[in-house]
């Protein structure tokens, strides 16, 4: 994959189908969305004519009225989200939202500050090379702050076969490199779910493309435009951005609009085949199905899009302790429940080895973690009806409160837990036979071949087990085709990574698009990225000593306040934004101390 102007990117926006004339929309809403593009067509010369030096200038005061609204931002999410003040889940939106976009904003601070002075994005960075004859770009930790709070946790870029150190450095940059080169406007097609996502897209298009953004935000999302608009005012004001509300026929109107270049989309499947194509069902289906045949997608500019998938947590079998099955299991419970499972990269099927000696062990920690976790509202469009799904399709499934634990056996199918992203809390256990690199290699190939989609996958291995495999570990992480991987993390961390990047494998088409096509986040602005890979501690703070834990990552992290079974996880959450937003000595030492009581 080169830059991604040419392929599909986030999906989770209006079900939309494009026509630029759309008889829903009266005339007056039309004639407000023409005037919100032409705003946008001057904004773009605008931009084109702001040095990489004044727009440095420009994100700092994005930066600054972001961190002024973080405190309602995060607060009017949790509300929209059923999430009271004291609800021990509430920090959730501080860190998916607020947090998120500031440490963004840093990130691509530093790139076009590096960029201004004539400095390579790359110069200083590690660069070698991954299995496959790959470069890899070590992306992360890059500044001490990082460093200290989240040591232990490491970040990679790999880039497409092929691609040599050199040209990485060439390519690094993307348009920030030819800055007076209008991308045209775009359509940013909002995410209904996670609260940055919308506004991390819009400034994926803007440093990455050149390209001014509409964006059109999910109807779920709606009590935070009024929060976006102040956040995001430097970029409003200069006709950088607007930002519209809408359903169906505001999207099928947008994406049809012929001054409106390029698309992009964070959502499902579904959604994507209908701006491309047209709808499957009703009177437009037929004309659908042969558009299909003939190869004339009704979409005719470039689309960009992130569609979620299945994703795995494989669990290598080692010897663990009782307090590695306790945290770890409480570890896989946050995949799936943050965000009551809301999330494109909850984690769905644990690959566990039918040969562990340690596996019965392991699912009963697992169901403990998966019960034990606060109850808190299932609250997005449609999950109630996927929550019903799952249950017919598994009647003997454990309820557990507002959740459900499908546990496999060998007279079950898998099919339905294993190609359906339920998006709600539904989680599933799957075995596959053998231990050690066998095993590996085999759980592997069952998450390559039997779940859908390419988006995220989780890797559980003690240090014990990971040094025995040796370089057989390394290549097993190559043949995971996934595009963004966690190796004792979870693929969310690689989400608010901003210098890792987000996005499918490569390889989705507008025909077969699974978990999407390119990429978004990237704040070092890499060129034909294959994959970002997270890796993590296997054991928290104080078991993470080097004495203690046979070799393993030290980290100064008790239990992660991003957790749903941290006590203090709201508190430290909030802390860490405002951290991020301010800075300060005193306010981080009481966060740290909140931290060790989690």
């Amino acid at each position: 994959m080169t830059s991604a102007s040419t392929a599909p990117a986030p999906a989770s926006a209006s079900k939309s189908a494009p026509e630029a004339e759309s008889p829903s929309l009266s005339e007056g809403e039309q004639e407000r969305l023409a005037t919100a593009i032409d705003d946008l067509q001057a904004g773009a010369r605008t931009w084109s004519a702001l040095t990489v030096a004044q727009r440095v200038t420009l994100l700092r005061a994005v930066r600054t009225s972001v961190a002024a609204t973080a405190e309602d931002w995060a607060n009017t999410a949790a509300a929209s989200k059923g999430l009271d003040g004291k609800h021990p889940l509430r920090g959730e939106e501080w860190l998916s939202g607020p947090y998120s976009v500031l440490g963004a904003l840093d990130a691509y601070i530093e790139t076009l500050s590096r960029l201004a002075k004539g400095v390579n994005p790359l110069d200083g960075l590690t660069i070698d090379r991954a299995p496959g004859g790959r470069t890899r770009v070590h992306a992360f930790p890059l500044t001490g702050i990082d460093k200290f709070l989240l040591s232990g946790f490491t970040g990679e870029v790999w880039l497409e076969p092929g691609i040599t150190p050199n040209a990485a450095r060439a390519g690094a940059g993307l348009a920030q490199r030819t800055p007076t080169e209008s991308g045209g406007v775009g359509l940013v097609l909002g995410a209904g779910n996670v609260t940055s996502i919308p506004v991390l897209d819009v400034l994926y298009e803007l440093l990455a493309h050149n390209r001014t953004a509409l964006l059109k935000v999910n109807p779920t999302q709606d009590a935070l435009v009024p929060v976006y608009k102040r956040a995001l005012a430097p970029l409003v004001e200069p006709g950088l951005l607007r930002i519209v509300r809408g359903g169906p026929a505001v999207g099928a109107y947008l994406t049809g609009h012929p001054d409106l270049v390029h698309v992009h989309i964070t959502g499902s499947a579904t959604t994507f085949d209908t701006i491309v194509w047209g709808p499957s069902k009703g009177d437009g289906a037929a004309a659908t199905k042969r558009r299909r045949r003939e190869n004339r997608p009704q979409l005719k500019k470039p689309i960009t899009a992130e569609l979620g998938g299945v994703s795995p947590i494989i669990v290598v079998p080692g010897a663990w302790t009782g307090a590695d099955l306790t945290y770890q299991a409480e570890h896989i419970a946050t995949m799936r429940l943050q965000n009551s499972g809301h999330n494109c990269i909850a984690g769905q099927v644990v690959i566990m080895s039918s040969d562990w000696d340690q596996a019965d062990a392991f699912r009963a920690a697992l169901r403990r973690a998966y019960a034990n976790a606060p109850e808190r509202p299932i609250w997005y469009p449609g999950s109630p009806s996927r929550m019903e799904l799952a249950t017919d399709a598994y009647p003997d499934a454990l309820v557990l409160g507002d959740r459900l634990l499908v546990e496999i056996d060998a007279d079950d199918d898998a099919a339905a837990l294993e190609t359906t992203e339920y998006f709600a809390p539904v989680l599933g256990v799957v075995t596959v036979a053998g231990t050690g690199q066998e095993f590996l290699d085999a759980a592997v190939a069952h998450a390559n071949d039997k779940l859908q989609g390419t988006l995220g996958a989780n890797l559980l291995i003690d240090p014990a087990t990971e040094k025995a495999l040796g370089a057989g570990f390394e290549r097993a992480i190559a043949a995971l085709h996934y595009g963004s991987i966690a190796i004792n993390s979870w693929t969310a961390f690689a989400f608010i990574t901003p210098t890792l990047t987000w996005g499918a494998f490569p390889g989705g088409t507008i025909d077969d698009v699974g978990s999407g096509i390119g990429v978004v986040h990237n704040a070092l602005l890499l060129d034909g990225v294959e994959r970002s890979v997270l890796r993590g501690p296997f054991r928290p703070f104080p078991r993470s000593l080097p004495i203690a834990n046979g070799g393993g990552r030290l980290t100064i992290l008790p239990k992660p306040p991003w957790f749903v079974s941290a006590r203090t996880g709201a508190a430290v959450s909030e802390g860490l934004t405002r951290h991020r937003a301010n800075g300060g000595v005193v306010g981080l030492l009481k966060t740290l101390t909140k931290a060790l009581q989690a």
